[in-house]
């Protein structure tokens, strides 16, 4: 296990599975930091995760931070510039898993986060509109800023499909693209 410091706070990478691409410092002062939390079950949102990783890691001087909803600190929130929130649809909810981290987060994090930009993906093996509706109607109280249509593997029983990996890519650019140019 590895730790970066960035701005006081000790980031582990590759710890409890998390991990981190494109550490290090811009030209022009740290990186443009990419939260990327999410909790998987079966390894469908898992592998929704690594594609939104990869599409944020292709933009120049991101830094991404992959981690486990349950590895997720507030101090992790709070130094991150855009977020990313993956769920598998648990009985027509997110994981609670990811409900946990906003409920450690949520307090402590009040008026802290201010229009931070999110985006959500979700695998379900129905139709992923409960889970979204409770992490919009959460992010709305944290006040965050939704910058991106949600991906939504629909009745991803039997696996996530390419063409789902690939807009996962697509939300990890358009956050990182969106934050590193400062749009949101």
């Amino acid at each position: 296990m590895s730790f970066q410091k960035i701005d006081g706070v000790e980031i582990a990478a590759r710890a409890h599975g998390e991990k981190c691409w494109n550490a290090g410092e811009s030209a022009g002062g740290r990186m443009t930091r990419i939260l990327i939390v999410y909790h998987s079950q079966t390894g469908n949102t898992e592998k929704m995760a690594g594609a939104v990783a990869e599409g944020a890691a292709s933009i120049e001087s991101i830094e991404v931070i992959l981690k486990e909803a349950k590895d997720t600190s507030l101090e992790d929130l709070l130094v991150c510039d855009g977020l990313a929130i993956g769920t598998p649809e648990n009985f027509g909810y997110m994981s609670g898993a990811v409900k946990d981290f906003f409920d450690r987060t949520f307090y402590p994090a009040e008026g802290k986060v201010f229009r931070k930009p999110y985006v959500v993906f979700i695998s379900s093996g129905n139709d992923g509109t409960g889970a979204l509706s409770s992490i919009d109607r959460i992010a709305l109280g944290y006040q965050f800023k939704k910058v991106y249509e949600p991906v939504i593997a629909r009745n991803s029983k039997g696996g996530v499909t390419n063409e789902i990996l690939a807009q996962c890519r697509e939300l990890g650019q358009t956050i990182a693209g969106g934050c590193e140019a400062g749009i949101y």
